[in-house]
Parts: structure tokens; sequence; C-alpha cells
């Protein structure tokens, strides 16, 4: 059996249109995160033969699985990918076209047994075989949907398995190929996206927090622009006071959880995302310092076309011993650095060139 073997493929469909119609880096980096995002949900062994930009070609030498196990395989990939998309969605912070449509990117399971065998080409391992072509060709069909699992003929060894769940209904179809016709049968599952739960809110973060100062001030630049200067990490130290240097890490674009390590004068500090809302006409995002466990709560209003209001607002944990000994020691300095910074911060947002197309 040896030249035998599972050939499992997870196609990320609207990809084409994706890249075609919206920003080429932010859709790139979308996609990556996508891929990775399936192959850490490999929970059966497969192994990857290669990425084919919008999908990935696994597979395991063998007899064939059990229905029942590669169902929970699909299924897991299908979650995991569609979990993803939507906590991005709904805690992205970049408005352009790419980030904004990635929440339609939809996800189709390709699985097939058949004959293949594998070679070598310096450091690439690739699979050959008929039945490798014949799995790629499936993926070309006339399923109106583009979220199902095809499975086909040769791995249904008893009709029963396929009765996972009430809400599925299968369907049987065939396909010419070069070698011959395959049947195959299909369900969508469309029905696994609406039972993920929601991502849990963190707007009740500053609930367990007291503000205990604020500082405002008015820009002469429009309310992307001004978001870009004070909410993208990379432009930290251009304004932030006492911060000499910025390494960003986790995520590859900014959302609610990335984090970064700032270098200050005092040493060095981790500062995460933990909030974030946008609406055109008001952005809301609020950063934790988690060696101190302080929040800055950002607001962003626009007043005009050109002209936006800034508000920034400082916590601390909820604890009157706490509070006092802050308003006694720390709060005239930070209130301070604070305001100094809120004017620094006019000088980037007018250097900062956002393209118009972009806006992210």
């Amino acid at each position: 059996m040896e030249n035998k073997g599972l050939l499992f493929i997870p196609d990320i469909s609207g990809f084409s249109r994706f890249v075609a119609q919206t920003e080429i880096d932010h859709s790139r980096l979308i996609i990556q995160e996508l891929l990775e995002i399936l192959i850490n949900a490999n929970s059966m062994g497969l192994e990857i033969s290669e990425i084919e930009g919008d999908a990935i070609l696994f597979y395991k030498f063998g007899d064939p699985p059990a229905v029942n196990d590669l169902y929970k395989q699909v299924e897991k990939m299908f979650v995991e990918f569609h979990r993803s998309i939507t906590v991005y969605d709904q805690r992205r912070y970049c408005q352009c076209e790419a980030c904004i449509s990635a929440v339609n990117l939809t996800l189709k399971v390709i699985t097939h047994y058949g004959e293949f065998t594998g070679y070598n080409v310096k450091n690439f391992s690739k699979l050959i075989g008929k039945d490798v072509i014949v799995a790629h060709q499936l993926l070309k069909n006339d399923i109106d949907q583009h979220e199902y699992w095809l499975i086909t003929e040769n791995l249904l060894t008893e009709k029963k398995s396929l009765n996972f769940a009430g809400w599925m209904n299968w369907k049987t179809s065939r396909k010419q190929t070069e070698s011959g016709e395959v049947s195959f049968q299909y369900t969508q599952l469309g029905q696994l996206r609406k039972e993920i739960p929601p991502p849990p809110s963190r707007d009740s973060q500053l609930q367990k927090m007291s503000k205990m100062f604020s500082v405002r001030r008015e820009y002469d630049t429009d309310i992307i622009t001004l978001f870009h200067a004070s909410g993208d990490f990379r432009y930290r130290d251009r304004w932030q006071v006492g911060v000499k240097s910025v390494e960003t890490f986790t995520h590859f674009l900014p959302r609610v959880g990335m984090r970064c390590r700032c270098v200050t004068e005092d040493g060095v500090r981790t500062i995460s995302s933990s909030y974030y809302n946008f609406q055109e006409d008001k952005i809301q995002f609020t950063e934790t310092d988690e060696e101190r466990g302080t929040c800055t709560h950002y607001t962003l209003e626009k007043v005009a076309v050109k002209r936006t209001k800034l508000t920034l607002d400082f916590y601390i944990k909820k604890n009157p011993l706490s509070e006092i000994i802050f308003r006694l020691s720390s709060k005239s300095k930070l209130e301070n650095a604070l305001r100094k910074s809120s004017e620094n911060l006019d000088g980037l947002a007018k250097d900062l060139k956002i393209p118009t197309a972009i806006n992210c």
C-alpha cells in the first residue's frame, strides 16, 4: 500500500477575485495567515506536499481512513478557518478593501483516495500519479456554493457513515477527468459556520478600572491619518515621550491582541491592543501596559474632513488606596508626558502620507 493513500485538499475559494480586487500586500498576508491556520489544524498526521497559492495538498500513505475521522478533520479545519476570519473581521484595525472583504472568503475540502508516489527535487518533495491529477481536477466542478466537503466513492466504504449531522444534505455527482469518470458525494458545510460562537467582547475591560485623567487635542488632519499616526506601533518612538525604540511582534496585520515591546528611559515595556471599535466618524481603541497594568483609551472623532479631535483617557486598576497614591506621586508627571506626546503627534500626523486607495 506504499503507493496508495489519502489526498486531502482544503481550498480557499474567492482567492483569485480577492487578490485581483484588493490591496495585494494585505491580501497576501491574510491568505498566508489562513493557510497557517489550516496547517495548524491538521490533527490526522497529514503530510504536506505543497502549498498551491490558495490551497494545500495534504497526503497520507496507507489504508483509507475511517470516514468519521475524516469528517472530524474536515470540521476542525473549516471551523478554525472561519473562527479566524470572524475574529479578524471584528478586531481588525485596518479598513482597506482586503481586510474588509476577508470575511467573505470561503473554504471547500476535496478528499480522494488513490495511487501516487513521491519524488524529491533538491530540497523539495513532490507527488506524482494519476490520482493527484484527479484530485486537482475535482476542484473544478459544477457545485454552486463554495463551502462544501467533497468525498469520492472510493473513500465511502459504508454509506451510513455519512450521517454525521441532521443538517447535512448529501448529493451525488460525477466528474469527467483524464482518468475517466469519477463519482463523488458532497455536502455543504455552511451550517458549521453558524454554530461557531462569537468571540468574547473585550470592551468591558475599562469597567474594572478608574480613569485618572484625560488629555484632549485637535489636529488638522483626517481621522484615518491620525489613527495611523497614533495607533501604529511602528511610529510610537516618533511621538510618545520616553519611548526610544519599538519592536513589534505577534500578528501579521494590526488587530486587537497585537503587542509591541517599547524600549523606554525607564526600561522595557510591553504594550498590547485590548479593544477596538471603528465607525466612520469615530474610532476607539485601548492599549494596555502589561507591566504596569494601566490602560490608555484613545477616542478619535471627526470634526471636519481635515480636522480630528483626539482624547486620551488614562486608567489604572480600581483600588482606593492605589488611586490616592497615584494622584499624589505619579499623576502630574504622566499627564504632562501624555500632553507633550499629543503635541508631538501633531508633527507626525502632518508628515505621514497615507495612500488614499489604501486607507489602512
